[in-house]
């Protein structure tokens, strides 16, 4: 292909509106895309009108799975552009999901075909995974791991936004909700009402006291972290509240993970309804994505660098991610040392208002991508 082909398949793409939602016409049109060059690909149904994308090519071992996601997020804020209308200025081109991820998928695809259209012999397979959801939940890859389609997999190349660095490990994320369940009354007659508003407060201290004296640090993520994020209570000044609500994430690792979270506020959540009758809890996981692990010195890793600066002629460092990635639901089960790497192209300007993509570190990642799927006998 050349360049304006490629550029027109992102600008396709940022057009379609998959708005954390309607991935499907994303990929639709990339069946398309590849059935024009005798690639086979299949469509897993999600919901309506979302739908994960899986193809290959190659046969036999190492399979070496590259993914993307398909959605983005709102595309809300001010523009200078039109957000789904791909603005090529000064070497940027300018859309919604440009960054985050559109390119990286486009660019997964266009080194795939142009592999594919020269006929140029593949060690083992190279398998493309690609998601829906992965801004709201990651459903996309918890859907593909749970049908098996990690099963086979001996490596992990996630091409979110890391511009030329290579991110090796990345924290997890834990969303929870807890509602408290009281009884309204008129404030001026407090004991006929059971104040959930209160007795959340009273559940938010008990669980801020035993977070605050968490203090724990991962030499490649960081600190781990916890924040209250939603706080819903009451409607009415002069009446008792019957009913109260606290959504909160915290950003994991491994010295203190997901369920030491939970710990926390399950024992804080049972102290209180032994202690008396009029506290009531309900306690929802709305997301729970476990941290990740890598290293730094793996053999995929050490090829991307390699790879990296043969294309760019730059020096490509790495770094552990403080984000979390659909990596965290492909690698459930497997072992720490399974080799996986997220690079792709990018950069700041992921979700904000004027996202772009610089256009020659798109059109870099499509050959970075290529002599990957050319190498991928050295990376297991």
């Amino acid at each position: 292909m050349n360049k304006q082909e490629k550029i027109k398949i992102l600008a396709d793409l940022v057009a379609i509106r998959s708005v954390n939602n309607n991935e499907e016409a994303v990929a639709q049109y990339l069946t398309t895309l590849l059935g024009k060059h005798s690639i086979e690909t299949e469509l897993v149904q999600y919901a309506p009108h979302r739908a994960n994308l899986v193809a290959e090519i190659g046969t036999g071992k190492p399979v070496t799975v590259f993914s993307g996601h398909e959605d983005v997020v709102d595309a809300g804020g001010d523009w200078d552009t039109d957000p789904f209308d791909l603005t090529e200025q000064d070497g940027k081109l300018y859309g919604r999901g440009a960054c985050d991820m559109k390119s990286g998928v486009a660019a997964m695809i266009i080194a795939m075909i142009e592999l594919k259209e020269a006929a140029t012999p593949i060690n083992g397979t190279i398998k493309l995974l690609i998601t829906v959801g992965e801004e709201v939940g990651e459903y996309g890859a918890e859907q593909l791991t749970q049908q098996g389609f990690m099963e086979n997999a001996d490596v992990l190349v996630i091409g979110e936004p890391t511009g030329y660095r290579i991110c090796y490990a990345h924290k997890g994320s834990l969303d929870v909700q807890i509602k408290a369940k009281g009884k309204i009354a008129h404030s001026s007659i407090p004991t006929l009402g059971n104040n959930a508003v209160q007795n959340l407060l009273d559940l938010l201290t008990l669980i801020n006291n035993k977070i605050q004296k968490v203090d724990v640090s991962d030499p490649a993520i960081g600190d781990f972290l916890f924040n209250f994020t939603v706080i819903k209570g009451g409607n009415q000044v002069n009446s008792i509240p019957g009913t109260a609500s606290v959504e909160l994430n915290a950003r994991t690792i491994d010295e203190f993970n997901n369920t030491d979270v939970l710990k926390i506020i399950k024992t804080a959540i049972e102290k209180l309804e032994q202690q008396d009758s009029k506290y009531q809890f309900e306690l929802n996981i709305l997301m729970d994505l476990p941290p990740v692990d890598g290293d730094k010195k793996n053999k995929l890793v050490q090829s991307g660098q390699k790879i990296g600066k043969q294309v760019t002629n730059q020096v490509i460092p790495t770094f552990g991610g403080t984000y979390t990635t659909d990596a965290a639901k492909f690698l459930v089960g497997k072992q720490p040392t399974f080799p996986f790497m997220i690079f792709g192209p990018g950069n700041s300007s992921l979700h904000s208002s004027n996202e772009y993509i610089s256009t020659k570190m798109y059109l870099n990642f499509i050959e970075i991508y290529k002599k990957l799927m050319l190498n991928n006998q050295n990376f297991a």
